[in-house]
């Protein structure tokens, strides 16, 4: 299995990142993008690689786009010729929590549309509340590279707007909730299996469907109930099999396929 997005830089696998790696595997999930917020973690995130063989993504989060030096755009640049480096991203709008005021996030945006028609790699995207903006931006910025909707719980009329362009769709364990994945449930089984890809954007949105021994399964305190981590990715993949009527393994290996063409599979496997 392919998990296209985990925050593997986070704090929260400092302790123990090598064990959540060793599950990871033996869950089944072979490979990994590591997700890049700012030009620091992007080099950290390329550090990482030499180390695990996971390619990653380069560039700015809108929350993140307030923070941009004077030279940031030729530092990305230069970090995005890396042959570890899958894809620009994760970039984007987030006009729910504006951290960075709304013409920031569009200036860095615009600019690293820019640039992944420079490197021609992949854009991996973050869309939240922009109201169309984001799509504006990008159908005014003309023939784009090949394009992934990172983590996508929007509306019924975004998601066939991102179809309707060719882009790729990422799911994850948002499906799994009860309450607020009620909206995402229905609109998943509209993604053609060759546009779907799913990720645990660990170490958020944990799976509302793992067994609730999982932990002790795992010898695991009482204190990581609330983490996610790639390990979890079967349980993604399981509820989504559900909505398609299909078998996990189905998706697995659908999802998976679509990963490595995507990302050209510059990553080995673990």
């Amino acid at each position: 299995m392919f998990d296209v997005g985990v925050n593997l830089l986070s704090k929260q696998f400092r302790k123990d990142r090598d064990a959540v790696l060793s599950r990871a595997r033996s869950a089944g999930v072979k490979r990994q993008i590591v997700i890049s917020g700012s030009v620091g973690e992007t080099r950290a995130a390329i550090d990482m690689g030499a180390d695990t063989g996971f390619g990653c993504t380069a560039g700015v989060h809108p929350h993140h786009a307030a923070e941009v030096d004077q030279d940031w755009l030729p530092h990305l640049l230069a970090l995005a010729q890396h042959p570890l480096v899958c894809a620009i991203g994760e970039t984007g709008l987030d006009f729910n929590r504006n951290f960075s005021p709304p013409e920031t996030q569009l200036a860095v945006f615009t600019a690293q549309i820019k640039l992944a028609q420079q490197v021609n790699k992949p854009l991996y995207l973050h869309d939240r509340e922009s109201d169309g903006e984001l799509m504006r931006s990008l159908e005014a910025a003309g023939p784009l590279p090949p394009v992934l909707v990172h983590c996508f719980t929007g509306t019924a009329q975004e998601l066939e707007n991102y179809l309707a362009a060719g882009f790729y769709i990422g799911i994850t364990g948002w499906v799994t909730d009860p309450k607020r994945g009620a909206e995402l449930r229905e609109l998943v089984p509209r993604i053609p299996l060759n546009r779907l890809m799913i990720e645990t954007d660990a170490p958020y949105l944990r799976p509302a469907n793992v067994p609730p021994d999982w932990l002790a399964q795992q010898g695991l305190s009482a204190r990581y109930k609330r983490r996610c981590e790639p390990a979890l990715l079967p349980y993604i993949a399981a509820a989504i099999a559900q909505l398609y009527r299909v078998a996990p393994a189905e998706i697995a290996a659908a999802t998976s396929a679509n990963a490595l063409h995507f990302f050209k599979a510059s990553a080995r496997s673990l």
